[in-house]
């Protein structure tokens, strides 16, 4: 070989090994996930209450957190980047596959509605049902006996041919059985019902137990029909937002005034807020989008909680900072409740 073609033949190698690297670079997953500021959208679009439409001005804004899995080139960027943090997978979808948290995510914002509407229904004094449909599979551990049959997002209707109306009513029946004593169970998948029995096991001490992660599943009714699409969104944290828009909707009070107000937290049945992740990175989506106003779930930062909380900072205390240092014109203010962003929005016009 002479020593042109060796030559040709080392400029092929390189280019080759940089292509690879490149590619590798910029295209190679790795276990992170990266976190930052998503949207804040206007829950006019969201949100479907028949002759009940929405045509005040100003807009409620449901705010999110942008999630990708990370590439080196994603992860060496995202070291520079102030709005931006890394995660290991593990911590971000708890071990489950992509699917299965996708499945578990779109649940809770199924959930997050379902409780928006109840709470804003009955604020607004319209009629509404609640049908306890059952307990919801968010995970199924690998010494349950279930394991097999049980996948994530079932819902399980029956045991031993009762059906109960909390999940507390199907634990407190399972806890009085006795560990590897045979349980029957009904259960929905993908809509169709089958049944199986296995064995139960040994959970929490000495209770009994099927072994697995569950939430209720609720279905809501409404004399006036509504309808909720959340397009791609995922989670629990839109249900104090969601709560606002219908509650305005159905109830026809202007508590907006022309106001771009945003905002997260869960919503409970008894419409206290729960606190969520990543309020920093919206606050910053809801700075970007004109919002003035941002209601963040409050609770009290005693030192056992501040332990916990992420960056040792509540809800609150971080949507605060945040605002300062970013989001200069946004007023953030502390809710615990429903009822405190309305009472809020009644008396700051």
């Amino acid at each position: 070989m002479s020593r042109q073609d060796k030559q040709i033949l080392r400029r092929i190698a390189e280019v080759l090994v940089a292509v690879l690297f490149v590619g590798w670079f910029l295209f190679w997953p790795l276990n992170y996930y990266i976190e930052t500021p998503g949207t804040a959208d206007n829950l006019k679009s969201y949100v479907t209450v028949k002759g009940h439409p929405d045509k005040k001005k100003g807009s409620y804004m449901i705010t999110s957190v942008y999630l990708q899995q990370a590439r080196p080139a994603t992860y060496v960027w995202a070291h520079f980047d102030p709005h931006a943090t890394i995660e290991n997978a593990s911590d971000v979808t708890g071990g489950q596959s992509s699917a299965t948290y996708n499945k578990v995510q779109n649940f809770y914002m199924k959930s997050a509605i379902n409780e928006a509407i109840a709470v804003a229904y009955k604020a607004a004094h319209q009629e509404y049902t609640k049908q306890y449909l059952g307990i919801y599979v968010l995970e199924v551990e690998k010494q349950s006996k279930f394991k097999n049959d049980l996948k994530v997002g079932d819902t399980i209707t029956e045991v031993n041919g009762r059906h109960f109306n909390t999940a507390q009513g199907y634990q407190k029946y399972i806890a009085k059985q006795k560990v590897g004593q045979n349980l029957t169970i009904a259960y929905l998948h993908n809509g169709k019902r089958h049944q199986t029995t296995h064995k139960l096991i040994k959970i929490m001490g000495d209770r009994a137990g099927i072994g697995i992660l569950l939430t209720d599943n609720v279905k809501i009714h409404t004399k006036i029909p509504i309808k909720v699409n959340p397009g791609q969104l995922g989670g629990p944290s839109g249900g104090l937002m969601f709560s606002l828009q219908i509650y305005q909707q159905v109830s026809g009070e202007d508590l907006r005034h022309g106001r771009k107000i945003a905002g997260t937290g869960t919503i409970a049945p008894d419409g206290s807020v729960g606190e969520i992740g990543g309020i920093d990175k919206k606050v910053i989506a809801a700075h970007k989008a004109g919002a003035t106003i941002f209601f963040a779930p409050y609770v009290k930062p005693t030192k056992t909680i501040l332990k916990y909380e992420e960056g040792h900072k509540t809800n609150y205390q971080l949507a605060k900072e945040t605002a300062k240092k970013y989001a200069p014109g946004i007023e953030v203010v502390p809710v615990k409740s429903f009822n405190d962003a309305v009472k809020y929005l009644r008396t700051h016009q």
